[in-house]
Formats: C-alpha cells, sequence, structure tokens
C-alpha cells in the first residue's frame, strides 16, 4: 500500500500517532475522590519472617488437604483474578501473592501472612458472578496486606519467647509451629483457624472494597456475598466461623463506597461462568472427609500423586538454618562436647553467669529467639542436643504467678513436640529470687552412638524479676550424659547474678 505523497509528512505521523492512541488507549478512573488504600502500618515481625511462617503454614496445608495442582482450570483461573486484584496495589506495601484452591465442598477460603492463598471449589461455585469470588479474595487479600495475623504477636506477649525457647530445644519443626501460633494460625486436622477479631474484619472489608473498586470490580458484589452465607443461619459455612461478622456488614460497605466516582465495572461472567462449570465437575471432599484424611496422610499422597506441589516465592529460603546455624544432625562423640575445666565469667545482658570455656554465646538473631550456650558439635539443625538455653518473657497478665508462668511455658513446649514434664515444679532460689524447676524428657535432636534416637534429659527454671519478667532458662542433655553434665549445670545456675 502506498500514501499519496502531497500529505504532509508531520500530518501523517499525527495521524498515525492518533489512531495509535484511539486503539491502544484505556479508559481511566475519574481521578476526583479516589479511595486510596491505608498505610498498613508495621509489625514486629520482618517481611521475610512472614513470608517464611507464611509458607511452613502453606506446607503444612498442602499435607491435610486435598490441593489442586496449578495446572488445573480452576487454578489458573483463580490466580487470573488474583494477579487483577495484586496489581492495584502499590509494589511497597504489596507481597508475593501466591493462589491456591482446595477441593473442599465447604464455601471458605483465607490467606496466611506473607501471601499465600487458598479458595475452597465450593466458594467458586457458590458465587453468582466474577465479582463475587473477587470479593472475597479482595477481602482475604486485605488481611495480609493489613497484615492482621502477624499483628497478633504484638497482643500476647507470653508467647514472643516460647517459641524460640521451644525451636531451640525441640528443633526447626518446634519452631514452625510456634511461629505459626504466633502469628494466630492453627493448623490441625485438615482445618486452618486465623483469629481475627471483629475489628479486623471491619478493616478487611474496607481494604477490600478499595481493591475490588481499583481493579474495576463492584465492590457491592462482597457485600451481596456475604450477605448470601449469612442467610445460611447457624449452619453457615466454616468461613464465617473464621471470619466474625463485624456487624452491619452490607450496609458499612454501602456507606463507604456510595461517595466514590461511578466508574464502568467489568463483570467477567463468561470466563466466570465457564470456570465455575467446571468446577462443578471437580472431585471435591467435605470438611469431615477432609479431617479423616489429614490423619490418615491421603492427601499428602493425593497431592504428590496429582502433581500438587508447594513451591515457595520468589526469595524464600525453603529450609531455614537452625538459630546458631548448626548443621545436620549426627552422632556427636563425648569429647567434643565435654565441658572445659575452665570457666568464663559473661554478662548476658539480662544476667551475668559462668559458662564452660570451650561452650561460646550465641546471641539470638531476631526478637523472641533464644540465647544459647553450647558446645558447637551440639547445635544441630534439629536443635541443641547439649547445653543452655535462655529467654524471657514479659507477661500480659502481671497477675499471673510464677507457677501459672511455669505451666505456660511447659505447656508450650508441649505443643511444640513430645516433650513432657517428670514430677511436679519445686520451688527454687536463685540470686535471691524464689523461682520454679521442673525435669523434662524429651526425643533428644542428637542420635545415639548407633544413630538411633534417644531420650533427652532437660530441666527447666524459670527465675522472676521485680521488673516483671521472667527469666527461663533450659539445661539440656541426652539422658545416658546428663548426670555427667549436672555438676557443670549446677555451677552455672548458683553463679547467676542479676
Amino acid at each position: 500500500m502506498t500514501f499519496p505523497t502531497r500529505r504532509s509528512p508531520v500530518r501523517l505521523i499525527a495521524l498515525i500517532g492518533l489512531a495509535f492512541s484511539l486503539a491502544f488507549a484505556r479508559p481511566s478512573l475519574p481521578q476526583a475522590r479516589q479511595p486510596q488504600l491505608p498505610n498498613p502500618g508495621s509489625t514486629m515481625l520482618t517481611r521475610q519472617q512472614q513470608q517464611q511462617i507464611g509458607f511452613q503454614a502453606a506446607a503444612e496445608i498442602y499435607k491435610q488437604m486435598p490441593i489442586l495442582p496449578d495446572s488445573s482450570p480452576e487454578t489458573q483461573y483463580v490466580r487470573q483474578i488474583g494477579q487483577r486484584l495484586v496489581a492495584t496495589i502499590p509494589a511497597a506495601n504489596s507481597w508475593p501473592f501466591q493462589f491456591h484452591v482446595v477441593a473442599q465442598k465447604e464455601i471458605n477460603a483465607f490467606a496466611l501472612p506473607g501471601g499465600e492463598m487458598f479458595i475452597n471449589v465450593g466458594t467458586i461455585t457458590a458465587a453468582s458472578n466474577e465479582a463475587e469470588l473477587a470479593g472475597v479474595m479482595a477481602h482475604e487479600m486485605a488481611h495480609v496486606y493489613m497484615q492482621h495475623s502477624a499483628k497478633q504477636m504484638q497482643k500476647a506477649q507470653l508467647t514472643q519467647g516460647l517459641a524460640g525457647l521451644a525451636g531451640a530445644i525441640l528443633g526447626d519443626r518446634a519452631g514452625a509451629l510456634g511461629s505459626l501460633g504466633q502469628a494466630g494460625i492453627k493448623i490441625g486436622a485438615g482445618m486452618v483457624m486465623l483469629k481475627y477479631s471483629r475489628g479486623d474484619e471491619a478493616q478487611a472489608d474496607d481494604v477490600g472494597a478499595i481493591i475490588l473498586y481499583r481493579a474495576r470490580y463492584n465492590p457491592q458484589a462482597m457485600a451481596d456475598f456475604f450477605q448470601k452465607l449469612e442467610a445460611q443461619g447457624s449452619t453457615g459455612p466454616q468461613f464465617l466461623s473464621d471470619h466474625p461478622n463485624p456487624g452491619n456488614r452490607e450496609a458499612a460497605i454501602q456507606k463507604e463506597i456510595r461517595s466514590w466516582p461511578a466508574v464502568n465495572y467489568s463483570t467477567g461472567n463468561a470466563a466466570f461462568n465457564e470456570a465455575r462449570q467446571q468446577a462443578l465437575t471437580v472431585k471435591t471432599y467435605t470438611a469431615n472427609e477432609i479431617a479423616q484424611g489429614a490423619k490418615t496422610g491421603q492427601w499428602n499422597a493425593l497431592n504428590k500423586r496429582n502433581g500438587a506441589v508447594l513451591t515457595p516465592p520468589p526469595g524464600l529460603a525453603i529450609s531455614p538454618a537452625s538459630q546458631a546455624g548448626g548443621s545436620a544432625a549426627g552422632r556427636v562423640p563425648w569429647n567434643d562436647v565435654a565441658p572445659s575445666s575452665s570457666f568464663a565469667f559473661t554478662d548476658l545482658g539480662l544476667i551475668k553467669m559462668v559458662r564452660p570455656g570451650n561452650w561460646p554465646v550465641t546471641a539470638p538473631q531476631q526478637q523472641g529467639q533464644s540465647l544459647i550456650i553450647a558446645p558447637r558439635a551440639a547445635v544441630v539443625a534439629g536443635g541443641v542436643g547439649y547445653g543452655v538455653v535462655l529467654n524471657a518473657v514479659t507477661p500480659r497478665d502481671k497477675s499471673m504467678t510464677i507457677d501459672q508462668v511455669t505451666d505456660a511455658i511447659v505447656r508450650n513446649l508441649q505443643s511444640g513436640g513430645n516433650l513432657q514434664p517428670v514430677g511436679k515444679a519445686a520451688a527454687i532460689t536463685v540470686a535471691g529470687a524464689h523461682g520454679r524447676s521442673v525435669y523434662l524428657e524429651s526425643t533428644s535432636p542428637i542420635p545415639d552412638a548407633n544413630g538411633q534416637p534417644q531420650k533427652e534429659r532437660d530441666r527447666l527454671v524459670t527465675i522472676p524479676r521485680q521488673d516483671g519478667t521472667v527469666i527461663f532458662i533450659v539445661f539440656v542433655a541426652p539422658e545416658h550424659d546428663y548426670n555427667r553434665l549436672s555438676p557443670t549445670f549446677e555451677r552455672m545456675l548458683k553463679s547467676m547474678q542479676f
């Protein structure tokens, strides 16, 4: 094709530029009174820590629930919606969201710290249109954006040091479970429970509505879906149990969006109808069936067979090193852990005490973790096999007695592994303070000479301070070696000064 030679080259370029802009222009949202996402604030957890906790929880879910593979049409469709919603969040406050679909009949959805989100097949089939499904996802995305689970840590001061203590003694799994508990996540028997307050729910509604609006979905659809769930009454879905109604939910959402500039909302109903029909053909399971299958390992095996494999987001290490940077657990000769005859007086901050000269001090790398005094060979990826672990906690309830705090610490350690108390706590005086001492049994992270699991004996000592802080110390050794180390432990304990 040729153009008339007499047309001005400048005029021709202008016309081509105009045609190009008309062909590829996108309608923009009105600029007046645009709703802006709020500042999500800060938490005691770093971004990396939140991602690690969320990924650990997601890994447990893949073991306890049937998950569709990433290649499934349902997962691909949900991810398309998710990416559209994520695009509305400024990069500085966004997260590496990952979207997964659970083959469960009931309506539910939940998102973990760091951005791992799970949507039940039942939620897809219960929605009337794409905007309703996007509304559920935007609500969950808002929980992550506002860091609601992570902020639960700031409301539970008693547990801040406990997870670090459990992780140091019982190993990576105990530390992971403790971190999940601190973030308000409980996983068991195929169910997931997150601690959300009514205030959290109201805020997730508000922020979710803004995300929907910015993605060109009608925020009213979120209110419509929640109203549909509420209509089911006391027999309603698990979603309502995990997400308490903040009250007048529909009216609050309508009030929020009333003043926003009108835009042309998209529906995406053709794609939704196709995805919903496809979802109706998926084999799904009830909550009870999932709980039973979790106990037998059915879903872990099924997911692996179907190719439903969890992959970490970019930049996240899937096997975090132990706090002290130890190596994998293996047999440790006595000569490598035996305390030296010379002792060093050491200032640890809250306390001062002596320690064997060949047992170095490993300071905590982040808040909540424990300080470790142990021979290097005894600190492995599974925990501490020989040595001393120290931490401190300030109970939120100032009326708690030393017996109650001691019991709380023991219960926390029990929740992280197979550790059990031996007898009752006894009174003990350390540096003039009246504390408690209790012996415990567990499995050592270090195998015996034959490479087999061996019993471990631990002694927990709790010491209250005048400022309300409770210092707690655990002396650790395999059962058959504990008596050999007992004189060393006693010397360290008696040397303590505040």
